[in-house]
């Protein structure tokens, strides 16, 4: 918005001179810019200097450490915070029906330019198909959405088969779950804080007797770790 104030002498002026506050970024914007190819730094983990995030990678192809994971992905998957699509692209490749959910207007639309269904949906509302996927993909650290891993697992578990499958990437063991409040960067301008959790595979058990969940394998894949957990009782 831009508003005309009356004309002021210099001195007046010189005196007076204000930085304008430039305005917050929703989430979705900071998202949407940095899968445009700008920086993109989250703060607000820990002491640590603010990172860069991997937004070249998660725009690229699955690698090899991906395909450790995506081949635990049995039937059809529904991909939860898909981003732009990689994993779900990877997925329809391998011959597995896959759908991506994301917030992110711009995320869901390059998924899509991949050839692969997507929804822009929040992962707690209503979902297609819920009850019947076969697997539920939280990848790239997703275990970490809402800052609460217990909701979010008893939330993929909803959406799976009784015998359903979820398949989680877990931050390497040591330490407890952590909850941060973190913030997007992009171009001089923030978000507001929101909570994600941190989640050590070593602490992945916890979680799993809190959500009526078994854990069928924990595998560390050259310092990435991931883990396919499925509901207890189940065969």
């Amino acid at each position: 918005m831009t508003t005309t104030a009356a004309p002021r002498n210099d001195a007046q002026q010189s005196a007076d001179v204000r930085v304008p506050v430039q305005g917050r970024l929703t989430t979705s914007e900071a998202f949407a810019a940095a899968l445009r190819g700008e920086p993109c730094r989250v703060v607000g983990i820990g002491e640590s200097v603010a990172e860069t995030l991997p937004f070249r990678r998660w725009t690229g192809d699955a690698d090899a450490s991906d395909h450790v994971l995506l081949r635990r992905c049995c039937g059809a998957t529904v991909d939860l915070g898909c981003g732009p699509g990689r994993m779900t692209h990877a997925l329809l490749s391998l011959g597995v029906k896959a759908l991506g959910i994301d917030l992110v207007e711009q995320a869901v639309q390059l998924t899509r330019e991949r050839g692969a269904m997507a929804l822009q949906r929040d992962i707690f509302t209503d979902l297609p198909g819920e009850g019947r996927w076969t697997t539920a993909l939280l990848a790239d650290g997703n275990i970490g959405i809402g800052g609460d891993p217990v909701r979010l697992l008893r939330r993929a578990a909803s959406l799976v088969t009784p015998d359903g499958r979820i398949i989680v990437d877990l931050a390497a063991p040591g330490g407890p779950i952590r909850v941060h409040r973190i913030g997007l960067e992009v171009g001089g301008r923030s978000t507001r804080r929101f909570p994600w959790a941190i989640v050590p595979a070593d602490q992945l058990e916890l979680l799993a007797e809190q959500t009526a969940l078994r854990i069928l394998e924990i595998i560390d894949h050259e310092g990435r770790w991931f883990a396919t957990l499925q509901r207890r009782g189940s065969s």
